[in-house]
């Protein structure tokens, strides 16, 4: 029989890199996703009795997603990206098709609202269906569906290219 400690610290093993992907994708910085990991995992850590019968994975999400939410709250300010121009690979015109479909869709969802990236990130990476989503985010489904509309047109206006990429036609 495996103690609470040696259960957690299997099931934190198991689960951090899918975490850690989710947090990415929320935040697009990667040093900020590793501290909200981070703060789930302690979070939990320290529910862990409660949580491991139920839905550990769900409650770090929604943990993740929240901390994401407040922190870009506490920020509410502009941020400028460098001009494209200014980076090393600037000219350099043999990006791979799945690199050139990274960058559209990391700036795409940098143009989104932390709950429209939070909700596109966990209903169309994670494959949450919306029930699941409305959980993690503490809302309800019909916020969950117009926040869904809302980000995939934002994410339409604001990657064209990335429907052609895809092999989309528009």
């Amino acid at each position: 029989m495996t103690t609470d400690e040696e259960s957690f610290r299997l099931w934190a093993a198991e689960r951090q890199l899918a975490l850690l992907r989710t947090a990415v994708l929320l935040t697009g910085d990667q040093h900020r996703a590793e501290d909200l990991v981070q703060e789930a995992l302690t979070t939990v850590a320290l529910r862990w009795r409660r949580l491991r019968a139920g839905h550990p994975e769900a409650y770090a999400r929604q943990v993740i997603v929240r901390g994401n939410i407040s922190a870009w709250r506490k920020r509410r300010r502009e941020v400028l990206a460098a001009d494209p121009s200014d980076t090393p690979t600037a000219g350099v015109a043999d990006h791979t098709p799945a690199t050139e479909r990274r960058i559209a869709l990391d700036q795409a969802l940098a143009s989104l609202t932390p709950k429209q990236r939070a909700v596109v990130v966990l209903r169309y990476y994670d494959d949450l269906t919306e029930r699941a989503t409305a959980d993690v985010l503490g809302v309800s489904i019909g916020t969950v569906k117009s926040q869904t509309h809302l980000a995939l047109t934002r994410l339409r206006q604001a990657a064209p290219e990335l429907a052609e990429l895809l092999g989309e036609e528009s």
